[in-house]
């Protein structure tokens, strides 16, 4: 039986009608993204066309699914709104906070004892407002949805960049802040511009040592972290079709790393096959009923460039396996390629790690797949030769990979298993002698590779492949080897090679589990008490920001102009920081600590105009608050690229950061800036940010009559006297200028619920 059964025969019974009122508004076929999206807007039935990378939209969400890192702050915020009850079914799900050291049993037994306050404070807040809660172990959010909540032409956001990893079930499945999430569990609309769509047409089909995860890898390398913002990337053809459901997931999840709205797949005998292995066989019937609304008009499927903004093709029958990396999940390589790519470019050739699993390729069609090539080592007399680790998506996964002696295969070439969290995919990873920033080098089955994201080491040169070349190039023990050509000799000095890897879509015994870690929530939400001490440096009641002041900005301070990528993790890091996520005051002691300053090539140290001496980030910015000066900071191109976390966009506005302006902004980040009542800025001309000096006072100008479409100026002035001015642009609809004048969205729903 499946969760919210009801609710998703809702979505399909009136698809229908919406999907017809918007094909005839249209006047045209629709593609699926397109259907679902139109099938939920908050409206109801549509009633106009809205224009793509432009319209601004309101949706109503059938669902919210949250990490336990991220719901802290959602749920803080959720509870200053007011309301008794989620309004949607919303869950959490507790695995960003464990972390991998020694093996799954400690580990998550240390866990469950050091973060026991954040664990009973999310317990207990799920209870009173009804939302499902999955204990530690349970698993990794979006592996969790996809075998639980995930249904096709549904919709969800998730507070976490990797939801979209739904969309391998045919769910529009959106990764935003905890603002957003907040909104939605109040019962209002959510807001999202009408996003821009990109085809990707499979054909052929995958074999040998390529898999699911080379698709993602391949189109990374096409479109660069940010070629896919704006849009929802739709993959279509009979390719399409041969992938199974988890590999459908593994490709929507990793959209996140080019900047991707979201990833979909129609629904098909796959998706149907899969639902019906994770027990929700009622789900796989309903959608039947509906399908030819799970899946592209016929007319889109048989000329797709009319259709879509941007079509890519790929053979999959000529797909290479990929590597990519370092430093970045778009530095694409295939396979025979790389070799030669580590030798010229002098990245360390003996591989330290290897790592597989996490929310990306976890599954167990991927475990299986890999254990296909263990036992294969186990046959041939090797081991591996470097350190190799699994990370179970789920307990459901977990339980059943044992049972299937998969466990036992890897434990016998010296494979560690680690929890079934997140964990070195995110930082939560005590990697022995990191702290030394040696030079070496890791390859995961992740999704991110970005500089010191896996263990804090800004020489750790980490790369991304599938886990079955991952568990190859751990047995080899070098990056240089390529299993297809290569020969390993074993523990008896004879040559040997690997043959290609071979696995199981679903188990043949089904699924089991003993335990799957869900808590419903309780039935009398009346006698549930949500406690955070005052004196708590996990946890801390939040307070709203302040309005605007009704005024131009002005005598600002440049705080930091960064250079270079600067991604949410150089905003505010992971890692050790996690446990502060409930706690404002602490975790604004991380921000912007990672960015690269401009002017003297260095983290972390800036100019304190103050003082002029050079400090910590925080520090320096704790030093303007406590003067009643406001900030600015300056970025270069797709600042705020990776994680939703909103904590990125809270800190500044925390600490009295008014402003950020930058070249380009990713699309989560540039939301959370506004629902969190912050000025979002680009420069007009991307020249004018050489402009900016480290002693500049700035101030911005038109804002008291602050209107959609109309840019602002900046003017700077310099320390030698000078001024200079430049036209800056935003994207600020009306409601959103409604949002930096009340000080946050928040405080606009706040103020509406006491006024009910």
């Amino acid at each position: 039986m499946a969760f919210d059964l009801d609710m998703i025969k809702g979505v399909y019974a009136r698809m229908q009608e919406r999907v017809e009122a918007a094909r005839k508004i249209g006047g045209r076929p629709l593609t699926l993204a397109e259907k679902i999206l139109y099938s939920h807007l908050w409206e109801g039935t549509p009633t106009q066309v809205y224009e793509r990378g432009k319209s601004y939209v309101d949706f109503a969400p059938d669902r919210v699914a949250m990490q336990d890192a991220t719901a802290q702050m959602a749920l803080l915020q959720f509870m200053q709104a007011g309301r008794p009850q989620v309004a949607v079914p919303s869950t959490v799900h507790c695995d960003h906070l464990i972390q991998a050291e020694v093996g799954a049993a400690q580990d998550l037994k240390n866990a469950v004892d050091k973060n026991k306050e954040v664990y009973d404070f999310l317990s207990s807040v799920s209870n009173k407002y009804g939302l499902g809660f999955w204990r530690a172990g349970a698993g990794i959010i979006h592996q969790v949805v996809l075998e639980n909540y995930a249904f096709p032409g549904g919709m969800m956001i998730g507070t976490d960049s990797h939801t979209p990893n739904a969309g391998g079930l045919g769910m529009i499945a959106i990764g935003v802040g905890g603002a957003d999430a907040s909104d939605v569990m109040s019962g209002l609309a959510w807001e999202l511009k009408m996003p821009r769509l990109i085809g990707v047409k499979l054909t052929g089909k995958l074999s040998g040592w390529t898999a699911a995860k080379d698709v993602i890898l391949w189109v990374a390398g096409q479109l660069t972290v940010k070629g896919g913002t704006g849009y929802v990337v739709e993959y279509f053809g009979d390719g399409a079709e041969s992938i199974s459901a988890t590999g459908k997931a593994t490709i929507c999840n990793m959209g996140a790393e080019i900047g991707a709205t979201t990833s979909i797949f129609a629904y098909d005998a796959r998706s149907a096959a899969y639902l019906r292995a994770t027990e929700r066989a009622d789900i796989a019937d309903a959608a039947d009923a509906v399908k030819e609304y799970l899946r592209s008009d016929e007319e889109v499927y048989a000329d797709p460039a009319t259709y879509f903004d941007q079509l890519i093709e790929l053979d999959l029958s000529t797909l290479e396996p990929h590597v990519n990396g370092p430093f970045t999940p778009d530095l694409a390589w295939p396979l025979s390629k790389f070799a030669t790519a580590v030798r010229e470019n002098g990245w360390p050739e003996v591989l330290s790690v290897g790592l597989i699993g996490s929310c990306t390729n976890s599954s167990y069609e991927d475990v299986s797949r890999a254990a296909s090539l263990a036992q294969q080592a186990v046959d041939k007399k090797l081991t591996v030769s470097s350190e190799y680790t699994i990370t179970p998506g789920s307990e459901l996964v977990r339980y059943t990979v044992e049972r299937d002696g998969y466990l036992d295969t890897f434990a016998q070439i010296g494979g560690v298993v680690l929890a079934n969290a997140c964990g070195p995919c995110i930082g939560q990873w005590a990697r022995h002698g990191a702290e030394k920033g040696e030079k070496n080098s890791i390859i995961t089955s992740f999704n991110r590779n970005f500089s010191k994201r896996a263990d804090g080491n800004p020489n750790t040169h980490s790369f991304v492949a599938s886990p079955e070349i991952v568990t190859a190039l751990a047995i080899a023990g070098r990056l240089t080897f390529d299993p297809r050509t290569d020969k390993l000799v074993n523990s008896e000095g004879i040559e040997v090679m690997l043959d290609e890897p071979s696995g199981l879509e679903q188990p043949i015994r089904g699924y089991a589990v003993e335990d799957a870690g869900y808590q419903a929530p309780a039935e009398d939400p009346s006698q549930v008490q949500v406690l955070v001490s005052p004196t708590s440096d996990r946890l801390q009641l939040l307070e709203p920001f302040a309005e605007w002041e009704g005024t131009d900005l002005k005598g600002l301070k440049l705080l930091i102009k960064a250079k270079g990528k600067c991604t949410t993790d150089h905003i505010s890091m992971a890692g050790p920081w996690l446990k502060y996520r409930g706690h404002l005051d602490n975790i604004s002691n991380n921000m912007l600590i990672g960015a690269v300053n401009y002017y003297n090539e260095k983290t972390n140290t800036i100019k304190n105009q103050l003082t002029n001496q050079y400090a910590e980030v925080p520090a320096v910015q704790r030093d303007y608050k406590a003067h009643g000066i406001g900030t600015i900071v300056v970025g270069d191109e797709n600042y705020g690229e990776g994680s939703s976390r909103e904590h990125a966009a809270m800190e500044p506005r925390f600490l009295g950061v008014r402003a950020i302006l930058t070249k380009s902004f990713a699309r989560i980040h540039e939301t959370n800036l506004k629902k969190q009542g912050m000025l979002a800025l680009t420069f007009a001309n991307t020249a004018d940010y050489d402009k900016i000096q480290e002693d500049d006072s700035i101030d911005i100008v038109g804002l008291e009559t602050f209107a959609e479409g109309q840019p602002l100026t900046i003017v700077l002035h310099h320390a030698d006297g000078t001024n200079e001015e430049f036209p800056v642009n935003h994207t600020y609809n009306e409601q959103q200028i409604e949002w930096f004048k009340a000080g946050s969205a928040l405080n606009i729903i706040r103020k509406s619920v006491a006024a009910a």
